[in-house]
């Protein structure tokens, strides 16, 4: 009876010291894991960190200038990829006499466009003149239209050169923005510095990546870097 007393406390003693060490194990793993977790939880919060700061850093806004049939006009910083209508929600609204008919409302904005909201009355006067609705449209987001005291409706570019004629007289010639999201090369070699071969380099990025968002996206191209943007970025537009 006493050996088989000694067997079982034997036994239990074994299943007791057994229990022990699989709890030490398992508590070992355990705070190993909760370690590893807390390790993995931070790595991610402190990557999550990084990648904010790095949006941040990259975020690229634009100054746009709106003036015309809104409630407040003036020149507002928003982000890249912003559309018109996102401009003239900063500036407070439409006026009630405002004509948007004319108007892409959902274009994206550049740095430095300039946006006028016209009225229903002089949007008539315009249609009243010889300029047709298809050219203001065309014409609108690189053009002022201005109503002379006549009431003459005129579009006037932006951008000018002057020039003179066979009689010496000075005219003003009018510079067209080229968009290089829809130019032909023929067109893009009307930009200075543009040769055929930057042509082909600008058609050839844009078949193979899609439009570019932004007139500096251009300097993507091959062989078109800062120097050469900075001499075509005032004749290009998107």
């Amino acid at each position: 009876m006493k050996e088989k007393l000694k067997e079982y406390l034997k036994y239990i003693i074994t299943i007791f010291i057994l229990l022990i060490i699989i709890s030490i194990i398992v508590i070992y793993y355990y705070i190993n894991n909760k370690d590893e977790e807390i390790k993995i939880k931070e790595n991610k919060e402190i990557l999550a960190k990084k990648e904010d700061k790095k949006e941040e850093k990259e975020e690229t806004f634009f100054y746009v200038d709106i003036k015309g049939a809104v409630n407040n006009e003036g020149v507002y910083k928003l982000k890249e990829n912003s559309r018109v209508i996102d401009v003239i929600n900063e500036a407070g609204g439409l006026k009630e006499n405002a004509d948007t008919s004319i108007i892409n409302l959902s274009k994206k904005i550049f740095d430095e466009m300039f946006i006028v909201i016209y009225t229903k009355e002089e949007i008539d006067k315009y249609k009243q003149q010889t300029i047709s609705t298809k050219e203001i449209n065309e014409k609108l987001d690189k053009n002022i239209i201005v109503i002379d005291e006549n009431n003459n409706a005129n579009v006037k570019n932006n951008k000018k050169s002057s020039v003179k004629t066979n009689n010496n007289e000075t005219i003003e010639e009018e510079n067209k923005l080229v968009n290089i999201n829809t130019a032909t090369k023929e067109e893009l070699l009307t930009i200075t510095g543009i040769g055929e071969s930057k042509a082909d380099a600008i058609i050839s990025y844009r078949e193979e990546n899609g439009d570019f968002e932004n007139i500096e996206d251009i300097k993507n191209v091959s062989g078109i870097g800062d120097s050469l943007f900075e001499k075509i970025k005032e004749y290009i537009t998107v």
